[in-house]
């Protein structure tokens, strides 16, 4: 290269199957550009950029789109005594989540003890490292809420309580040496014994719901929903209006009056009548949709 400044693009193809970067405390996935200057009798220049790559995860996938739900009993026992059982179940609407979203928690927590107990919940984060055929694991809390203490021979039920996700990096299931996961604990402290433990697996994902993506998706996911999953809901019909609601005048009601059933024979029964109905009750059109010209 001749004297002067020179300036060379390039680009680069990366591979489908780069892990995300991620910096753990065990070990890390890091990314960087180097490039070197090799000048006769002069030590090589080196320079050297670091990007971050992100692994895409779709959640808009049948496994990351089913309900996750799980149950679990525990007898507490003090000095060789009963105390009596807790027992908690808990479900979620899909395993698949990204951040900022909101998970809403349904679970019933049983206290058959003679002592209140205090319900958790919470966003636990798993790192593995494995090398040299040794593995290594650390787990942190990422978020958690604490319910109301249930009393002594009491039940308490969830209703879609909401547990919002903070910004953390998602999920690493395909590298060989780490692995990010994550789970939902559900926890029961009871009094004089080891806690009650309830885990349910999520994955963090990069790609959010669709929001037409599939009809198992809840949208409970944006907000707390109060709903029974426990038990069948009955469905309630909402009653019709009083016609005299829809139509004020005496004269309108005669000329829009419905006909009978025995006119319109088994046309009555199914939804082309509530078109018919709706079509019925429209306004006039106005007089510029009629007519363009003035």
């Amino acid at each position: 290269l001749q004297a002067g400044r020179h300036e060379f693009p390039f680009t680069f193809q990366l591979p489908e199957s780069l892990a995300t970067s991620f910096e753990g405390k065990h070990g890390s996935v890091r990314y960087w550009v180097k490039a070197k200057l090799r000048r006769p009798w002069a030590p090589v220049k080196k320079v050297k950029k670091e990007f971050t790559v992100i692994e895409p995860i779709d959640i808009n996938t049948p496994a990351l789109l089913a309900p996750q739900a799980g149950a679990k009993e525990k007898l507490a026992r003090a000095w060789y005594c009963n105390r009596g059982q807790v027992s908690v179940t808990a479900k979620i609407d899909r395993k698949g989540y990204t951040p900022g979203e909101v998970i809403p928690i349904f679970a019933e927590i049983d206290n058959g003890t003679s002592r209140a107990v205090l319900p958790k919940v919470a966003i636990v984060q798993t790192q593995t490292f494995i090398a040299r055929g040794t593995k290594k694991q650390k787990r942190s809390v990422v978020t958690s809420i604490a319910g109301d203490p249930v009393a002594a021979g009491k039940r308490e039920v969830w209703h879609g309580r909401a547990l919002k996700i903070p910004p953390v990096g998602p999920s690493i299931l395909q590298c060989r040496i780490i692995q990010v996961e994550y789970s939902l604990k559900v926890c029961v402290d009871i009094p004089g014994t080891s806690k009650l433990l309830l885990e349910l697996p999520l994955v963090i994902g990069t790609i959010p719901l669709h929001p037409f993506g599939s009809r198992t998706s809840s949208v409970s996911s944006q907000f707390s929903i109060n709903l029974d999953w426990l038990s069948p809901i009955p469905e309630q019909l909402e009653a019709p209006p009083e016609y005299s609601a829809v139509v004020s005048s005496p004269e309108a009601e005669h000329t829009l009056a419905p006909p009978c059933r025995s006119q319109l024979g088994d046309i009555l029964e199914g939804p082309f009548f509530a078109y018919i109905q709706e079509f019925r009750f429209r306004p006039p059109p106005l007089y510029s949709e009629v007519r363009n010209t003035p």
